[in-house]
């Protein structure tokens, strides 16, 4: 007799496709081990029992730094949107990695997103599991009390070791961000961490959100982010900025929280 067949007997009613994903997802079990192929011979003295759903697997192109009822808090890769739209939307991006992780779940739960990084931009971001949670963070967001540091390699010397970079940012119809009078306010502190032949490394906390705003900014003061294919001279490497710190109030508990990143091996 083989696995397939016992099972066939033990769950009259089930369909033979039913049967298949069983295997297939690792809930039969012979004698206490897993067992995947159906056609594996057994005797009549073998136990064979059909275990729960195991835990869906995290997509292992993010890394998972926090997870609970209400939120996840991943780090992102460089190289993936964090959500599309229109066309873009069928992309491999944040957003449909972790639907596909949530629906999985019992019960089937849906991200929804509270911020965005670049394609090219690294680092930590939160994502909701309800509506009420998504406007709980965000409005953390809109009153600026989310604490976001990032790192940076620019490019050239920075000469003053700390700063503020105060500006005004427009986004055309082509969706480049420029400086612009008539454009809303970008607040910016930064610190020098070293400095390199070349260039500096810095840490820039948030005080607002705006698209591009980092990249912008710092152009602006004649020291673009390595890599930075709008900015920079060097643009054919990967962009170095890395969003690394990242902190609210959690929107279940109340309770504050901060979570950390390192940056990429080899960014430096």
């Amino acid at each position: 007799m083989t696995v397939l067949e016992r099972l066939r007997q033990l769950f009259p009613g089930a369909s033979r496709r039913s049967l298949k994903q069983w295997l297939e997802s690792g809930r039969v079990t012979v004698g206490g081990r897993v067992v995947r192929d159906g056609r594996a011979p057994i005797d009549a003295s073998q136990t064979v029992a059909l275990g729960g759903r195991p835990r869906p697997e995290f997509p292992s192109s993010l890394r998972l730094v926090h997870e609970d009822d209400a939120l996840i808090v991943i780090d992102k890769p460089a190289g993936l949107l964090t959500i599309g739209t229109g066309i873009r939307e069928r992309e491999r991006t944040v957003y449909r990695l972790l639907w596909d992780y949530l629906a999985a779940q019992k019960p089937p739960r849906r991200p929804f997103i509270v911020h965005r990084l670049d394609r090219e931009t690294s680092g930590l971001l939160v994502v909701a599991k309800s509506p009420a949670a998504k406007r709980r963070l965000q409005s953390q967001f809109e009153a600026r009390t989310v604490e976001r540091v990032y790192l940076a390699i620019v490019e050239g010397h920075v000469q003053a070791d700390q700063g503020t970079l105060r500006s005004t940012l427009a986004q055309d119809r082509a969706l480049r961000v420029r400086p612009s009078r008539a454009g809303k306010e970008a607040l910016t502190d930064y610190r020098v961490l070293g400095h390199r032949a070349h260039t500096t490394a810095l840490e820039l906390t948030l005080g607002t959100g705006r698209r591009h705003q980092i990249r912008v900014q710092l152009a602006a003061l004649g020291h673009p982010v390595v890599g930075d294919p709008l900015h920079s001279r060097d643009w054919q490497g990967r962009l170095r900025l890395h969003a690394r710190r990242l902190g609210f109030v959690h929107p279940v508990t109340g309770t504050p929280v901060s979570f950390e990143s390192a940056p990429p091996a080899g960014w430096v």
